[in-house]
């Protein structure tokens, strides 16, 4: 039976409605509620997403984690999917609570509302996971909760895990040369900070490390930021796929290897998909206005005809004796100051590029204008 068909988990049905927030709940400042992290599941049909969230329901972590289970299709559109629809129906539908504290509940259409209200009408929940169900691009989704984080939303997007199926994942990825349209799991690999290469076991044994090692270089070859995790039966270790804090700018992880200068990013030369991962590096100081003008022609209108799914950078800023960071997801992007540069630390101007159709000579000679 194929992962995504699995029995869901025995699981007690609550029959509750959503409550309306008491007066003593009215009266607290909105800054009591501590943002929760959202990690985003996405994957191929059958790679096992439905494996890993059954594993988190049946756990013994310890944890309070919400799985949503959504309900909605590219058909329905990322907008509608943002829109409330009634102002007092309930928007989380379908509550199940497990016998470890996890909830498990369907979400129909708005989804970041019902996101914040999920986190407010329940006992504290830990963290929040969404599988991504009909949405075969995760990108959207991560766009609309980056920037509901930004604008202060109860909920933030921790990071988007995507799972992999170790034995069909080359075929899923060499469909493009028979095909005119772009494989899925070209951009969930591409948006991803995690990937959990499951199914390792079912590499034949005679060429599985090789197999596992080359697997490996062909998502770095996608996306050089990701993490790589194998498994078997998506039984991973939970604090290394939650509270990844990957949009975080000021997060230490992200800054000590984009710091790191023997790191190579770069993977333009190792996929013929036109699908990469490219980094630019640059000593001098920039003008942060000219970098955002730069970002913006490149994100926005797409001036040089490249498709940038993600973005992530540090900046050496000439009017400032802090290090910038920048981060991209789509059209959205942010410049933060996030600390001071530390002596021992090589001042530079570091941005790693995923995405479509990259020209590393555009993107370097284009960059130089900022100085």
């Amino acid at each position: 039976m194929a992962d995504d068909q699995e029995e869901p988990p025995l699981a007690i049905r609550i029959d509750q409605t959503v409550e309306e927030p008491s007066q003593s709940d009215q009266e607290k400042p909105q800054n009591d509620y501590v943002s929760v992290g959202v990690t985003v599941i996405t994957g191929y049909l059958g790679a096992g997403k439905s494996t890993l969230v059954n594993y988190i329901l049946n756990a013994q972590h310890g944890k309070r984690i919400a799985v949503i289970l959504n309900e909605f299709g590219e058909e329905i559109g990322v907008e509608r999917a943002m829109i409330n629809e009634g102002e007092s129906g309930a928007l989380v539908e379908e509550w199940v609570e497990l016998a470890n504290g996890c909830v498990c509940c369907t979400v129909k259409h708005s989804l970041v509302q019902a996101l914040e209200q999920l986190v407010q009408m329940k006992k504290k929940l830990d963290h929040i996971l969404l599988e991504t169900t009909g949405l075969a691009n995760p990108a959207p989704l991560a766009s609309v909760l980056w920037l509901d984080d930004q604008l202060e939303s109860s909920v933030k997007l921790d990071s988007i895990v995507t799972v992999v199926d170790a034995k069909n994942l080359r075929f899923q990825l060499n469909r493009h040369c028979d095909s005119s349209s772009f494989p899925e799991a070209f951009l969930q690999i591409a948006f991803a900070d995690v990937v959990i290469l499951n199914k390792v076991d079912l590499v034949s044994q005679e060429q599985s490390e090789g197999a596992l090692e080359e697997l490996e270089n062909e998502i770095h070859s996608i996306n050089s930021l990701a993490n790589i995790i194998r498994s078997i039966r998506c039984e991973v270790d939970l604090s290394q796929i939650l509270n990844r804090q990957a949009y975080d700018a000021t997060h230490a992880t992200h800054l000590e290897a984009l710091l790191e200068e023997s790191k190579s990013f770069s993977s333009g030369d190792l996929h013929d998909s036109g699908v990469c991962t490219l980094c630019i590096n640059q000593t001098e100081a920039v003008d942060l206005h000219k970098v955002r003008l730069w970002i913006e022609e490149i994100l926005w209108d797409k001036k040089y005809g490249m498709d940038v799914y993600r973005c992530k950078g540090v900046l050496r800023v000439g009017s400032s004796d802090q290090l910038h960071t920048l981060q991209a997801v789509r059209e959205i992007y942010e410049i933060v100051p996030t600390r001071q540069w530390r002596n021992e630390e090589k001042q530079m101007n570091r941005i790693v590029f995923i995405g479509h159709n990259l020209d590393e000579n555009i993107l370097i000679d284009t960059f130089r204008g900022c100085i």
